[in-house]
Order: structure tokens, then sequence, then C-alpha cells
């Protein structure tokens, strides 16, 4: 019985180390640009000191947003979890707005200037909140720009606002980017599962295949031994038994969905062939060719053994002529190999019709077996031969990894 991989249960919050990474990248990519403009100015381990508050907020708010969108879109559809994320991040847009304003008295004044020549000839100098403007021939205009509390409520709305909309564009980069992630997880994780259950149930079915031949090899072979005995021919019938054994032996031990080398095949079928020879000893004359650079080629185990045995089954047992059975293998293309099963010589007994009796396995199981292995990139062709004979051949992909 197959028993398919338990699927973990999901938690809320399993995706917490992706979350966390994702966190961290945004705001360090943050700190980066910080550090890179404080570094054009003259003072910047001030702005680096100022800015390192805004940075540890907002990784605890982008945090908050998190699990917001976790905890609450959990088995929801995108769509929701994009609304969640989107009220989620307006509250922490609006958090981020009230914290650089009540923080605002308590940051270190910059000593940083930044002097700007006029049209009109003067020189404009702003540092920190104060703005001085130097006159030719007068002295220098102060100004100095009211703080958050010293305006109106207006004006107050209007700032935190624009502060609000500033950071509300952050936290929305940064739920876009992790529902995305997430949703690409979701996919990928519903596209392995998918993939699996396919390959799950390829294997069963190549199985399923595979498991037809030894019936169909056991049927036909208790036939021809049940011919020896009916016969009289104990001794030879007693070889058939041991023989028959030995193939068992080493075609069991066989993953039914592995894949073998083409000389372990040609072994097998020459065990199978010396239990025919003990029913046929001169009818049955068997030639193998197989290059030596092929020997490695990879193939479904017994893929062969349903051909063999329709050609002893309806060349070598309705004659009383030799009958030559011939396995070659050749290169067929880049990338390809053929392998052919081909009898000739022989004909009919007039009194005897052909057995037609057996499992209904054959060239059909080649076929599904092939098909399920290979899909569309091997073929079985078959047919007689102008010599009275018949030939099938299967041609393959070429792997010759050990």
């Amino acid at each position: 019985m197959l028993m398919m991989p338990a699927v973990p249960r999901r938690t809320r919050f399993a995706d917490w180390p992706l979350a966390l990474k994702s966190i961290l990248g945004f705001w360090l990519f943050y700190a980066a640009t910080v550090v890179a403009r404080a570094f054009l100015g003259s003072d910047p381990l001030t702005t680096v000191e100022n800015k390192l508050l805004v940075i540890v907020v907002g990784i605890a708010l982008t945090a908050l947003i998190y699990l917001t969108i976790a905890g609450f879109g959990m088995g929801r559809s995108i769509r929701a979890k994009a609304l969640i994320a989107v009220a989620a991040s307006v509250i922490g847009s609006c958090l981020m707005a009230v914290m650089l304003i009540s923080t605002e008295d308590h940051l270190r004044p910059s000593r940083e200037q930044f002097r700007v020549q006029a049209s009109e000839g003067m020189v404009v100098v702003a540092q920190d909140r104060t703005l001085k403007i130097e006159r030719r021939a007068a002295e220098p205009l102060v100004l100095t720009l009211p703080k958050f509390g010293q305006l109106d409520a207006n004006q107050r709305f209007r700032y935190a606002a624009d502060v609000a909309v500033i950071w509300l564009f952050f936290f929305l980069a940064w739920s876009a980017f992790y529902i995305a992630t997430q949703a690409q997880s979701v996919a990928l994780g519903a596209q392995q599962r998918a993939a699996e259950a396919e390959s799950a149930a390829q294997a069963a079915q190549l199985r399923a295949l595979r498991y037809q031949v030894n019936p169909h090899f056991l049927f036909n072979t208790l036939n021809s031994l049940s011919s020896l005995i009916i016969a009289n021919r104990g001794e030879e019938a007693e070889s058939m038994v041991l023989k028959l054994s030995t193939f068992f032996r080493q075609s069991l031990t066989l993953d039914a969905g592995a894949d073998i080398s083409l000389a372990e095949e040609i072994a097998l079928q020459r065990l199978y062939l010396d239990i025919e020879r003990v029913r046929f000893p001169r009818r049955l004359k068997v030639e193998v060719d197989v290059p030596a650079n092929l020997e490695k080629a990879r193939l479904p185990a017994l893929i062969l053994q349903p051909l063999v045995e329709n050609a002893i089954k309806h060349a070598v047992s309705p004659t009383r002529d030799t009958v030559i059975l011939r396995i070659a293998a050749r290169e067929a293309g880049p990338g390809r190999f053929a392998i052919e099963v081909e009898n000739r010589g022989g004909r009919p007994l007039a009194s005897k019709t052909v057995d037609v009796d057996g499992t209904g396995v054959g060239i059909t199981n080649v076929r599904q077996r092939l098909s399920a292995r290979f899909g569309s990139l091997a073929t079985c062709a078959y047919g007689p031969t102008g010599d009275g004979g018949y030939r099938v051949e299967l041609l393959l992909p070429l792997d010759l990894q050990d």
C-alpha cells in the first residue's frame, strides 16, 4: 500500500523566518541610504544618531504589520490580505508620524549647514531650524522656523499627514513584497505537492504494469512445464524447474520501478531462453548483438520479456523447423538507441493452429510501460518482415549513467 507523505499543518506564524529576513532587509537598506546620505554632509554622526530611533521604531512597527497580516489573514484570499495590509500600514504610518513629532524636541541639533546663493545676490544658510540670510552691507537676517507645537491645528494636521504618507508608502512596499513572497511560496508548495502526487501515481502505474509481466511469464512457463510432464520428459521438466527458480530469484529482486542496464536485461532474457531451450532444444536458436558501448544503456527492467515470450509462443511453438530469435541493439541518432526483437524461419504445422491462449499482456504491456516511463520520447514499432518473420523495435532515450 502506497503511503503518501503527510502534509505538515500550517500555523499562523510559520513563515516568521521569511518575514524577519524581509523586515531586516528593508530596514538595513534604509539604514544604508541614511549612512550614505549622512557622510555626504559635514555632521554625519548626528544625522545617523537621530535616525537610529526611526529605524528601531520602524522595525517594530513593520513586525506588528506582519503579525496583523499573518494573524488575521491566514486562510484568506490575497485580496483580503491586501486589505488587511493596507489598514495595518495606515495605522503604522500614523504611529510613525506621532513618534517623529513627539521626539522632535529630543533630537540633537545638527551642525550641518546648507548654503544657497540666491539670484538676488544674497546667501541663504540653513542649519537645523534656523535660516540665515546674509546680505551685502547689512546685518544677516536670522529666521527661526516654528516647532510643531507652535503651528495652528490645520498646519499641524497637514504636517502630520505629510509625514504619515511618506512612511505609508514604505510600509505598503514591504507588505506587498511579503504578500507576494508568501503567495509564491504557497504556489510553489502546491506545485511541488502536485508534482509529487503525479510522480507517485506514475510510479504506481509503472509498478502495476511491471507486475503484469511475472504472472504472464509464469503462466506461459507452467504451460511449457505441463507439456514436458505430459510428454514424460521428466529430466527436462526438472531442469526447467531449476532454471525457473533461478530466473525468479534474480527477476523478483529487481525494483519494479527501476531501470537496469541493457547488459542486465539481456542476461535475464538469456535465463528465460535457457528455460525455453529445455522445451525446444533443436527448434530455438538465439542470436544476441549488443555493441559494448550500449551495454550500460538504461531501460525498464524486463521490458523485453513479453516480446521474447511472444516470439517463442507464436514462432517457435507452432513449428518443427529451426527458428532464429535475434535480439539486437544499435545507436539511433543523437541521444537515442534502438532494440530489436526479431524471429525468422520456421513454418506453422499444417495440422496445428497457433495457440493464442494467454493473459493478453505482450506488446500492449510494453507500449504502456514505455509511455508511462518516457512519454513521447520512446516508441514501439512492430510488424511482419518480408521473409515471413516478425520484428518489434523499441526506440528509447540513451542514458548511459551507472
